[in-house]
């Protein structure tokens, strides 16, 4: 296709970097770009279907709780894609080309979706909730509960990207980002042009992470000052919270996009791009051009569901199975 972007006018595009490459979803169409070891690009496109395009997520409120099931189903699929893209070609130390099971995927990434729940959400509770027996109040807990959960994920990610790996991976998330900039300013899709915009956005999922840890924490300072049941009460209610939480996040989320046109808008969410100094970096230019790719093939992928195709090449070739 041409690489003159078309109009995106009422249209959001988003995404996720994964393993060397990016995910970029649609209003109908995702597509997952990957750099193969060899150095072509593999690429999965596929029509969305079901929640991921039905009515309820014009829904106010109700669409942010499926877009926070959407991104975490989409995701994970797109990181599993990704990671045995990745491993093709590697082989263990008696020469044998080395597998990841899907199972053991998925179970570990189960295990690590417990692990960041007991320790981002059980976590402060526990610690916050001494803080009773010197006498401090309920409302005076649930801020300083609010307050070490924000530290704790900005101190997380400050860590995880002195990983290498996690690095790359978030040059691909600057990619991401400077990729779809371009789109929205009608700019060509090449990496000249992608080059010249920021590696921040404002709809990153990293500001709606943040948004919702600041959200969380106003709303469970409202109701421990509500309701003081101890604290089993507490910690049920910050996992029946969770879906309002990111409902309302969400909305916040969308104003920001929808009028960060005003200084005013600018500066609330200012903390958000700011955070996405540790979630972002520089990418390569062949890392531009992965997230290039994702793009146009997600603007491509009408009547082109489930498709592997390996771009440079113009032939197929050999790619694991779709997510």
């Amino acid at each position: 296709m041409s690489n003159e972007p078309q109009s995106s006018a009422g249209v959001y595009y988003g995404g996720q970097a994964v393993i060397e490459g990016v995910m970029i979803r649609g209003p109908e169409h995702m597509a997952v770009c990957v750099r193969h070891p060899d150095g072509h690009i593999i690429t999965h496109s596929e029509a969305l279907r079901g929640m991921y395009t039905g009515r309820l997520r014009r829904v106010p409120l109700l669409r942010g709780v499926i877009v926070l099931a959407e991104t975490l189903a989409l995701g994970m699929r797109s990181l599993n894609f990704s990671s045995r893209v990745a491993m093709e070609g590697e082989k263990d130390d008696d020469g044998e080309p080395v597998e990841f099971p899907e199972k053991v995927f998925w179970g570990t990434m189960l295990v690590s979706l417990a692990f960041v729940v007991g320790v981002f959400f059980a976590g402060p509770i526990l610690i916050s909730d001494l803080l009773g027996y010197l006498g401090a109040d309920r409302v005076t807990i649930a801020m300083v509960e609010g307050i070490l959960r924000l530290f704790m994920f900005i101190g997380y990610i400050a860590l995880i990207s002195l990983i290498p790996d996690i690095r790359r991976v978030f040059q691909y998330h600057g990619a991401e980002h400077m990729t779809i900039h371009a789109y929205e300013a009608r700019r060509p899709l090449t990496v000249d042009d992608v080059r010249d915009y920021p590696k921040e956005h404002t709809r990153c999922g990293t500001s709606f992470l943040l948004v919702v840890v600041v959200v969380s924490l106003l709303t469970f300072v409202v109701f421990d000052l509500l309701v003081d049941e101890g604290l089993l009460v507490r910690v049920l209610s910050r996992v029946v919270l969770v879906a309002p939480i990111a409902a309302l996040s969400y909305e916040v989320l969308r104003f920001g996009a929808r009028f960060g046109h005003f200084r005013l808008v600018q500066w609330m969410f200012a903390p958000n791009i700011a955070l996405q100094a540790l979630t972002t970096r520089k990418p390569e230019d062949d890392q531009i051009e992965v997230a290039i790719a994702a793009f146009d093939a997600t603007l491509e992928a009408a009547g082109m569901e489930h498709e592997i195709r390996v771009s440079g090449t113009g032939e197929e070739g050999p790619s694991p199975a779709p997510p």
